[in-house]
């Protein structure tokens, strides 16, 4: 096997990275030339600055859609949560951040833990493949999904159709709830989506190089530093 990893580079001077834009909380805005900015897009700057390369941003509305992306080799690395159906086309590296998940409910609901949303009859609005999506649909015995495209589809769809539930990450919720007199998040947690970097299965020496970044990024303080940088400190966790 080639060690070199940038010879795991569709262009050995460029470093590819497919970025989810659904992902407030990873990608917080623009810069003037139109490219993502946040902890996301940074930690890919990093990467790319280790390998002594020039980063280029391929974007996605969703995390589904960078998925997809990975068989057609549109990008060398993809900065979306682990989930084992991703892992399927995707070599994920370990997490260096994770977000916590939950449901938002409205005013006069009975559910008042994780387990009694999935009841029968119950309704839940969900941002279509994302990694909460993908884990529920696995996990859930009776409750429904309904599906929408990203988060802002889907608290639409919860207030408009008066859904039971909202499933999505605590920082987010807590936003939805401000928007919904009465409403609450459920205490506790049905899952920790973990945000992790990786790569096309055949590109070993890239991810091996990729894994050995992260670590440093965790234990140098620079995951902290951008989660600061960003103004996400409180949503976004260092993983463990």
């Amino acid at each position: 096997m080639n060690s070199d990893p940038l010879a795991n580079l569709a262009d050995a001077t460029t470093l590819r990275v497919g970025i989810n834009l659904g992902n407030i909380l990873l990608v917080t805005g623009t810069g003037p030339d139109g490219e993502p900015e946040g902890v996301a897009p940074d930690m890919a700057a990093a990467l790319a600055e280790r390998l002594g390369v020039a980063v280029s941003y391929v974007t996605y509305a969703t995390p589904g859609e960078v998925a997809d992306a990975a068989e057609r080799n549109e990008w060398d690395v993809g900065l979306i949560a682990i989930e084992p159906k991703r892992a399927e086309v995707i070599a994920f590296c370990d997490a260096y951040v994770e977000i916590e998940a939950t449901y938002l409910v409205p005013a006069g609901s009975p559910c008042q833990t994780i387990d009694d949303v999935d009841q029968p009859g119950v309704r839940i609005a969900i941002s279509d493949r994302s990694a909460y999506d993908l884990y529920l649909s696995r996990t859930l015995k009776q409750a429904e999904l309904h599906r929408a495209q990203g988060l802002a589809g889907a608290f639409e769809l919860f207030q408009t159709e008066k859904l039971d539930a909202l499933a999505g990450l605590v920082p987010a919720l807590k936003d939805n709830a401000e928007k919904v007199p009465g409403s609450r998040l459920i205490d506790g947690r049905y899952m920790s989506v973990r945000q992790a970097i990786g790569t096309r299965p055949e590109s070993k020496a890239l991810n091996a190089f990729t894994e050995r970044f992260i670590a440093e990024a965790k234990e140098s303080g620079l995951v902290g530093r951008l989660i600061d940088k960003h103004g996400v400190t409180g949503k976004l966790q260092v993983a463990s």
